[in-house]
């Protein structure tokens, strides 16, 4: 899978999927483009976007996204936070379908 990580996340984070192909928006040089535009730039050259942005499905209109969309919910996102749900996330990337948009979260106890 071609994975693009939003801007928001560490650059360090693409290092957990190992067997992906995973680049920032800053290694693309998007940084600073707006969502709308972002997501339509993403759509032409990656399968999935990751963010923790969680108002991302309220702001767009993703009813006619082929993009796979994988909001992270997380207490920050520093890489430690979001480590823990890098398992959830890969195994993910095996099912979520063209136009989905799943939230991962850490199971509680």
């Amino acid at each position: 899978m071609k994975i693009l990580l939003d801007e928001c996340l560490p650059r360090k984070f693409k290092r957990m999927f190992a067997g992906h192909h995973a680049v920032t928006v800053r290694d693309m040089g998007w940084t600073g483009t707006k969502n709308g535009a972002l997501l339509r730039l993403a759509e032409n050259e990656f399968d999935v976007f990751i963010t923790v942005d969680r108002n991302l499905t309220h702001q767009q209109n993703l009813q006619s996204t082929t993009l796979r969309i994988i909001v992270l919910v997380a207490p920050n996102n520093r890489l430690d936070a979001l480590q823990i749900l890098t398992p959830l996330v890969i195994s993910l990337l095996q099912t979520i379908k063209p136009g989905e948009v799943v939230h991962v979260r850490a199971m509680t106890s």
